[in-house]
């Protein structure tokens, strides 16, 4: 176990407080080849505290990037006068206020591989790139991967409550092809980068991105000379990296308890779940099974410990089909019980950064695997689309109604695949589109992906989030093509 940080040792604080200091480093490293071009590397690096406060039933907040015993005590001076307000103003009057219950968990980073080093990532970058570039009509054409490494450690009064830290890795490939008008692009991981996982030089390995860009570039063609994605009701076949965009909005969000709550009614929206659908709701078909689960090891959100102190834990949000558990941190469990509802909660509460506070964020939100194979589920479908990989997404106020995009499409006709189309959509709502739920995938072909920017918040604050999916097929669901 870590020893004690002497700054953090030496912060006083008033008998009627307690005090919470989290404290974060960060590097982020971007690599990449753009149209045969060396960019130049892009290094960030970062570090700071926030100190949380809790005095009678007020709660505050400071942030410093001093670390030194002089700044950690100023923010927990700031922190203190904030939360004494908070209380003098009965903001949270009646609300058991949360203290961290963890102590002492140590994460190490999940690395199974090293990092090649920066020459040899540019040389595979190169490779891919110019693989890319195999036809004339690819316009644009870039390779890259971003490395970070993040070590955080929380303390409650002083004590140890977590020391954590991460190696985040997310490889892209991306290839644009344009004639006559018109213009496609196909991606490794999507435009948000779904490929993207905790580790080492394994995760490069498994993404795909070595050999995958005379793939993608290939790809890229076939889209620009395919017909448009039809219109009309047909069965849809989500692979595992649209299903990561499916899960994020229309079950992450929803479920997120502040937001429920009304936190975010003038900025985000709010829920169309409401506090009394747990428990009785039915979100989805019987072969909806959702977990939370930041304890898997390559995770991209995986941790040992939320950033107000809960262990981490795998639930079930979703069991067979019934809506369970929401995405409530401590503190939002705890502001639910006040109003009448006795609910338990996850934990997810998670800040985007050192200089903010933690509110309800997903982390890796799954569905578990079921028993069908994607060949089973082509062969079982009459009528149906195929859609990879997210381009473009919509969702109104409520994460109720949608309308998303894709790269990918091919079509499904008789049991057999058949054309690729281009421009692939799927339009519906989130209370009644998972109970169209019809087949879901095994487990061997169940893929961990994610994104690195998941926003919410005011001001808006991104986070990094993780998926995890089988392909799923839905029946009756509204596909149309997208004309440029």
């Amino acid at each position: 176990m870590a020893l004690p940080d002497p700054a953090v040792s030496a912060v006083r604080k008033p008998p009627v407080a307690d005090l919470s200091i989290r404290i974060v480093h960060e590097q982020n490293r971007a690599l990449g080849v753009v149209r045969g071009v060396v960019q130049p590397d892009a290094i960030t690096m970062d570090a700071g505290a926030m100190v949380t406060a809790w005095a009678g039933h007020g709660i505050g907040y400071a942030a410093s990037a001093d670390l030194s015993p002089a700044g950690l005590q100023a923010a927990a001076d700031r922190a203190i006068h904030w939360a004494r307000l908070v209380d003098a103003r009965g903001l949270f009057e009646g609300v058991a206020l949360p203290r961290p219950a963890a102590r002492g968990v140590v994460r190490a980073a999940t690395v199974q591989q090293p990092i090649a080093s920066r020459r040899e990532l540019i040389e595979q970058l190169r490779e891919e790139a110019a693989a890319l570039n195999g036809d004339p009509r690819i316009v644009h054409w870039a390779a890259s991967v971003h490395l970070s490494q993040t070590t955080q450690r929380q303390y409650l009064d002083g004590e140890l409550v977590g020391d954590e830290s991460f190696s985040y890795v997310v490889p892209n490939l991306e290839a644009t092809a344009a004639s006559g008008g018109r213009s496609q692009t196909r991606t490794l991981g999507g435009q948000y980068n779904g490929f993207c996982r905790q580790g080492g030089g394994e995760v490069i390995d498994l993404s795909g991105l070595r050999g995958g860009g005379a793939r993608i570039g290939r790809e890229a063609l076939q889209l620009l000379d395919a017909p448009n994605c039809p219109n009309g009701r047909r069965s849809l076949l989500l692979a595992p990296d649209q299903m990561l965009l499916q899960i994020h909005e229309s079950i992450g969000h929803p479920l997120e308890l502040d937001r429920i709550l009304g936190d975010e009614r003038n900025f985000a929206g709010t829920s169309f779940v409401t506090l009394d659908m747990f428990g009785r709701y039915r979100y989805g078909s019987p072969l909806l099974n959702v977990s939370f689960d930041p304890t898997h090891a390559g995770g991209f959100a995986s941790y040992g410990v939320d950033d107000e102190g809960t262990p981490a834990a795998k639930v079930r949000l979703i069991e067979d089909g019934m809506l369970r558990l929401p995405l409530g941190s401590a503190l939002s469990v705890a502001r639910a019980r006040a109003v009448g509802f006795s609910l338990a909660g996850t934990a997810n509460a998670r800040a985007s950064g050192w200089h903010r506070p933690p509110i309800d964020r997903m982390a890796n939100i799954n569905v578990e695997p079921g028993d069908s194979s994607l060949a089973q589920m082509v062969r079982d479908t009459e009528r149906g689309v195929l859609m990879r990989t997210n381009v473009s997404w919509s969702i109104d106020d409520s994460r109720n109604k949608f309308q998303f995009g894709c790269e990918w499409g091919q079509l499904i006709e008789n049991g057999e695949l058949g054309a690729v189309v281009r421009n692939p959509n799927y339009r519906g709502v989130s209370a009644t589109f998972w109970r169209n739920l019809a087949a879901v995938g095994r487990a061997d072909e169940r893929e961990w992906l994610g994104t690195p920017y998941c926003g919410k918040g005011e001001p808006g604050q991104v986070v990094r989030v993780g998926h995890a999916a089988p392909p799923c097929l839905f029946h009756e669901v509204d596909v149309f093509g997208a004309e440029q």
